[in-house]
Order: structure tokens, then C-alpha cells, then sequence
């Protein structure tokens, strides 16, 4: 039996994670769920993985829930229901928090929970395939669990459009809206996922990682003088930790940091 889930190494510090289910569009039930939440835990664990891409095979990126899933959905008791909105909540949490780079190669149609897929990753590279839409309202349900990170990439009042209409976006409104970060034609969505992990891969490791969170940090709290104290801290320690000295070093000498693989 093929894997529902399965990983690769296109090259030294990227994991690819690839949702392996076409035959459904790549929807996800509560097992794939579980298994992403595994594999994207053990990600964040290895200091080898300094990039993450979430693909999937078939004509679809991820169709969201699955038939068969939501059917069960529709039995649960209102426990149940809260406990599997909190797995649902979990992958996405652990994806848009992931301290590691991530990218979302998107092909073909993104729906529901799939977008939130999409909107958790920091980079979306897509083609002119590419299609997204909220369509929960037409099945009398609400895009609920992955609301924050949806509001948070395309903004409030595109997000009440995206939710209320469930009308779809495709590629060029995906890319003015910031669903994707980069639109390039089907043929050359391996090549360009390709070639941004290894810009990311030129970038030290640790700095990477705190300018993710910086981002987080910054936008969630309002301009004041506390924050610019903790980003003063902030360029401190990083100027005094090994990273940040080798990376100065490194720079004044004219070689290759030691993050950099030759």
C-alpha cells in the first residue's frame, strides 16, 4: 500500500513532506492530520532540517476534509467535536510557528483546511493553477480553525470576502493578495522552490529562526517603548552569541561562514 504520507531529501538540510493522497485531492482525515503534526514535530526537532516544503502529488494541493471524515464529523458528539478541532488547530498551529523556514508548492486547487495549509507556510510558491477558496459556508460550516492565519496573510476585510462568498481566487488575485509569494509556470515550480531554499540555506540557521519569530513578536504587540527595549536585547544577543560572531568574522575575513556547506 502507498503512503499516505511520505518525505525526502531533495538536498542536504530540506525536508520535503508530501501529502500522497490524489486520488481525494489530497483531503485530509484525522489520521493525516496526526501524521503531519508527527512529521512536522520531528522537523522542528532536527537541527539537519534548516528548510521544510509541504507539496503533495496529483492535481490538487489539498482539498481540506475529507468526505469520509466530515461524515463522521457529523456524528460526533459536541466533545468530540472539540477535541478534533483541537487536532485541526494543533497542525496548524505547529506548521505557522514551525521555527524553520517553510514553503507550500502549490499546483492546482487549495480548499478550506488546504488553505490554511498554504497561509500557515511562510512561502507559497504556485502556479497559474493554483486556486483557493474558503468554501465552508456552503456546507452551512465556518473556516473557524484556520481563521488567524488566513486574516493574518491576506488581511480582515479580503479574508470576510474569502469567507462569506466562498468564491474562488486564482493564482494572479492569489499572488496581489499575498496567498502566494511567487507565481511561475507549472514546469518550474520544482526549480524555483529549488533555488529559494538554497537563498535560505546561504542564511545562518539560528538567525533565521529568530527573525521568524521576531516577525510574530513585533506584529502582535503595539509600537511602544517596551518593544523597542526587547529589539535592542534582542540585536544584542545576537551580536555576542557564536552565530552572530562567526557570521561578523566570517563577512570581515571574506570567506564562507561555517553555515554554508562547500
Amino acid at each position: 500500500m502507498k503512503e499516505p504520507l511520505f518525505t525526502t531529501s531533495p538536498r542536504q538540510g530540506v525536508l520535503r513532506i508530501t501529502m500522497n493522497r490524489p486520488e481525494v485531492h489530497n483531503a485530509f482525515d484525522d489520521l493525516q492530520v496526526v501524521r503531519l503534526i508527527h512529521t512536522l514535530t520531528k522537523a522542528a526537532e532536527d537541527p539537519d532540517i534548516r528548510v521544510v516544503v509541504l507539496a503533495s502529488e496529483g492535481k490538487s494541493f489539498s482539498a481540506g476534509g475529507d468526505i469520509d471524515y466530515m461524515r463522521r464529523m457529523g456524528s460526533n458528539s459536541y466533545q468530540e467535536n472539540i477535541d478534533d478541532g483541537g487536532q485541526l488547530a494543533k497542525l496548524m498551529y505547529t506548521l505557522n510557528f514551525l521555527p524553520k523556514p517553510t514553503i507550500a508548492r502549490i499546483q492546482g486547487a487549495a480548499m478550506g483546511g488546504g488553505v490554511g495549509l498554504a497561509c500557515c507556510c511562510d512561502f507559497a510558491v504556485g502556479s497559474p493553477s493554483a486556486l483557493f477558496a474558503t468554501s465552508e459556508v456552503k456546507l452551512g460550516m465556518v473556516a473557524a480553525t484556520i481563521s488567524p492565519y488566513v486574516v493574518s496573510t491576506v488581511g480582515e476585510k479580503a479574508a470576510r470576502r474569502m469567507f462569506m462568498s466562498a468564491l474562488p481566487v486564482r493564482a494572479e488575485q492569489a499572488l496581489n493578495l499575498g496567498l502566494l509569494s511567487d507565481l511561475v509556470a507549472e514546469s518550474e515550480l520544482d526549480a524555483a522552490i529549488d533555488t529559494l531554499s538554497d537563498t535560505l540555506l546561504q542564511n545562518a540557521p539560528g538567525a533565521v529562526s529568530r527573525s521568524k519569530q521576531l516577525a510574530f513578536d513585533v506584529s502582535s504587540q503595539p509600537f511602544s517603548q517596551d518593544m523597542i527595549s526587547a529589539t535592542v536585547k534582542l540585536i544584542a544577543d545576537v551580536r555576542d552569541s557564536e552565530e552572530g560572531r562567526e557570521g561578523l568574522g566570517a563577512f570581515l575575513e571574506k570567506r564562507p561562514p561555517n553555515w554554508i556547506k562547500t
